[in-house]
């Protein structure tokens, strides 16, 4: 905007500057072509009283040196012929004997170009035989543009000093638009990357003043209904506990066992996910990034998901699915907290026991790149018809029995990290859901970007 400011007034002062100082310039040359033909008049008038008094040519001659201009070879008097004798010239006549004629015939002043440059004025001049006598005065070219140039030179000069005073102006209250704008952008942005504390200074032009006292005000809302939200998500979590508690008692009384030990498992891990949902929504400063996963909360993948496989094989086998179980037996470390890996896993996994047949094979595999973690879950199932639904967040009532949260889980995951989540086809027939879990926090969106979206785009049958 400043500069686009600082572009109008200089196109506009330069219009202007334009409009006043060329025709001044004119005017003035006009000015000084007037002068020295005025000049000339009176050189001319000069010599009249003594053209009425003789026409001897020596005389005349004398008369004619003792002016400025004769002196300097500018005058010449053009005298008509007597009786039968020729016309007698004296000076240095420049006009030809066309012009001179002309003048003579018609009593009249007159001025003519001569060759070489420069002008002439012919002035009539009536002698006391009654007969007309010219005077010429040549007019050099240096006459009729003196002062020209240095006029032309001030106007630019003013012109030039009027276009930069302007520019400077225009920078200026330019400046004084354009830092309340800017002040209000750079709020914006803070406060889309969650420093809720960000406020506008209420001051400059009256439209930005508006602005700023909205934005505050937008400002002060959004904290307000953020507030509201961790109160709501605190309050919810705590009624949790009373059925919790309910279940840890009633686990103590199932005996001892395998399923058992998973449902008393199941229980504990709820009541710390509560617990855990708890305090973060009683946090003064709500967490509005992605997941933070930091160099000290990393965790080896492969145990975590050798862990969660051992809870999930019991289900499996009661539904009589074949599972299989690739890529971890060896260590593979990724900068991912070991309950955010944890919950992902659940989620994926869970979709294939909610969305897929009893009996229906699925796997997991875990390829350690030499930048990035890829975890695969593939399953033999139906597929996924709209992959593209399917990532997006939240449920709108079509899709019952699912909150459309476990892939957003995932996808939170990996974006931590600067990797991703595909969905496709996978070799057993079904959907494919593929990790990116970066080791470098590179962006892998760039690289494998088509990739992705061509995966998300197939359809199982394809």
């Amino acid at each position: 905007m400043r500069w686009a400011l600082v572009k109008v007034c200089l196109a506009v002062t330069t219009m202007v500057a334009v409009a006043f100082a060329v025709p001044l310039g004119l005017v003035v040359r006009e000015m000084a072509s007037d002068r020295a033909f005025s000049n000339a008049e009176r050189q001319a008038a000069s010599i009249g009283p003594t053209l009425s008094i003789t026409t001897d040519p020596l005389q005349l001659r004398k008369a004619v040196e003792t002016t400025q201009t004769g002196a300097a070879g500018r005058m010449a008097v053009h005298l008509p012929g007597t009786g039968d004798g020729p016309p007698v010239d004296i000076g240095e006549g420049r006009a030809d004997a066309r012009a001179v004629a002309d003048t003579r015939r018609i009593g009249r002043a007159a001025t003519t170009g001569v060759p070489g440059g420069g002008s002439v004025l012919l002035q009539p001049t009536a002698l006391g035989s009654g007969d007309i006598a010219v005077v010429e005065i040549f007019v050099p070219r240096s006459e009729v543009g003196k002062g020209v140039t240095t006029a032309w030179a001030v106007l630019a000069g003013v012109a030039l000093a009027l276009v930069v005073g302007s520019v400077g102006v225009a920078d200026r209250l330019g400046a004084r638009l354009v830092r309340p704008a800017a002040r209000l952008a750079d709020a914006a942005h803070q406060l889309g990357e969650g420093r809720l504390g960000a406020r506008v200074p209420e001051d400059g032009p009256k439209e930005l003043r508006s602005a700023a006292v909205a934005f505050n005000a937008m400002a002060d809302q959004v904290v307000g209904l953020l507030a509201n939200e961790r109160e709501l998500a605190a309050d919810l979590s705590h009624r949790l506990r009373t059925p919790l508690t309910v279940l840890r008692l009633n686990t103590a009384s199932l005996g001892d066992g395998p399923a058992a030990e998973q449902t008393r498992a199941a229980v504990e891990q709820l009541e710390r996910e509560v617990d855990t949902i708890i305090r973060t929504a009683r946090e003064q400063r709500p967490a509005t990034g992605p997941v933070a996963a930091g160099a000290g909360a990393g965790c080896d993948a492969s145990e975590v998901i050798r862990d969660r496989m051992a809870f999930w094989s019991a289900l499996a086998e009661d539904e009589g699915r074949e599972v299989r179980l690739a890529g971890v037996d060896r260590t593979v470390r990724i900068p991912v907290a070991r309950p955010e890996l944890a919950a992902a896993l659940d989620a994926m996994l869970g979709n294939v026991f909610r969305h897929t047949p009893e009996g229906t094979p699925f796997a997991v595999d875990v390829h350690d790149a030499s930048d990035a973690v890829i975890v695969l879950v593939s399953d033999a199932g139906p597929g996924i018809a709209d992959p593209d639904a399917a990532l997006r967040r939240g449920n709108d009532g079509g899709r019952d029995g699912s909150t459309g949260l476990g892939l957003d889980i995932v996808r939170r995951v990996a974006e931590s990290t600067g990797g991703d989540v595909r969905l496709g086809r996978s070799v057993l027939g079904g959907t494919e859901v593929r990790v990116w879990i970066g080791l470098d926090g590179r962006d892998r969106a760039g690289s494998g970007g088509d990739r992705g979206r061509r995966g998300r785009r197939r359809r199982r049958g394809d």
